[in-house]
């Protein structure tokens, strides 16, 4: 299926239409069906749009009393930004998930036991939220897999300071692509932004137009497509395994000489792990693998993120699996995780 996009300026642009599609009959005659697996795993939980709006207080900075925007305010602000920038697509409905409930409980149970607390005298938010919106109308394939145009975002109250007075949020914002045989996200520098920060929601919604609209989809589908060309035997895959566990361990003054590299030890065994294990994306009969199944061994492992991080390892993933193809073909300084 080609991909449905119109690029006269280097940016992701689309022609309208007068009807909007629906998407209950369209999902059925164009969309292939895939098994939905989770976006992010770690310690999340999958929940709905009614549950935050309905069952979730919104957190105030104590200082005033102001609210912040809240995690429904958030996905809602980007979903209605989404179907305008493409208006005669399909757009999916959001996935949430979210990590580290606050609980609490009303003035007038404050006296009773944990056992005797009623649902009603209960309160409860999360500090952290992350959520993707697909666009499946909108898909490529890359070395026989289906990636599908994937707009989301992380909201994380661990990073706000809201023990003082308002002041700008914070958030985390991303357009890119999601393949959808393993459903790892696809992340780039350039359609990432890690430091969102608006006093409202109209700011909120100029700045998630301006990501939607000055993105580039056809220069992130030929750089993912440009990983399937570059191959590591099993002698170079070990010796990148083995360098990046030793990375974490060098000397402050030596790794800043060394290319950023944010994947956790742990993550790291995960990769060598599926290197012969994961079915999609391990080995060649040969023992090699090319750096579009490496860089998708990196997002998977990412899926054992907490969401506050989720983001930006992803992004790092895609800038240091490119790294290592140009260290491929004609060295530079990640060359240092080959040699």
């Amino acid at each position: 299926m080609e991909l449905q996009i119109i690029q006269p300026k280097q940016t992701l642009q689309l022609q309208p239409v007068n009807k909007p599609l629906e998407v209950e009959t369209i999902m059925n005659n164009i969309i292939p069906s895939y098994e939905i697996k989770p976006f992010i795993e770690a310690n999340t939980k999958e929940v709905t749009l009614e549950h935050l709006r309905n069952d979730c207080i919104i957190p105030v900075f104590s200082k005033d009393n102001e609210k912040t925007i809240a995690h429904q305010e958030f996905i809602e602000v980007v979903l209605d930004c989404v179907k305008k920038v493409f208006p005669h697509h399909i757009i999916s409905a959001p996935e949430m998930r979210i990590s580290h409930q606050i609980k609490g409980r009303i003035p007038s149970a404050i006296h009773k036991n944990v056992k005797e607390l009623l649902d009603h005298e209960k309160t409860i938010y999360y500090e952290r939220m992350a959520f993707i919106i697909r666009v499946p109308s909108i898909i490529e394939n890359i070395n026989g897999n289906d990636v599908a145009l994937t707009i989301g975002g992380v909201r994380a109250y661990n990073q706000e300071n809201l023990y003082n007075r308002k002041s700008y949020e914070k958030f985390k914002l991303f357009i890119g692509f999601q393949n959808m045989v393993c459903c790892n996200l696809c992340v780039s520098s350039d359609g990432f932004v890690d430091d969102l920060r608006v006093s409202n929601t109209n700011e909120l919604a100029v700045k998630v137009t301006e990501v939607l609209q000055s993105y580039n989809a056809i220069k992130h589908l030929a750089v993912m497509r440009e990983l399937s060309q570059s191959v590591l035997t099993e002698q170079q895959f070990a010796q990148l395994i083995g360098k990046a566990r030793l990375y974490h361990y060098l000397p402050k003054e030596e790794k800043t000489q060394i290319p950023y590299l944010m994947l956790n030890d742990g993550q790291i065994s995960t990769v060598a792990k599926d290197f012969y294990q994961d079915k999609s994306f391990c080995r060649d009969e040969s023992g090699n693998i090319n750096l579009w199944n490496v860089y998708n061994l990196f997002t998977g492992a990412n899926k054992s993120s907490y969401i506050d991080t989720f983001l930006d390892r992803n992004a790092n993933a895609f800038e240091f699996t490119q790294g290592l193809a140009k260290a491929i073909n004609d060295g530079n300084n990640y060359h240092w995780f080959l040699s």
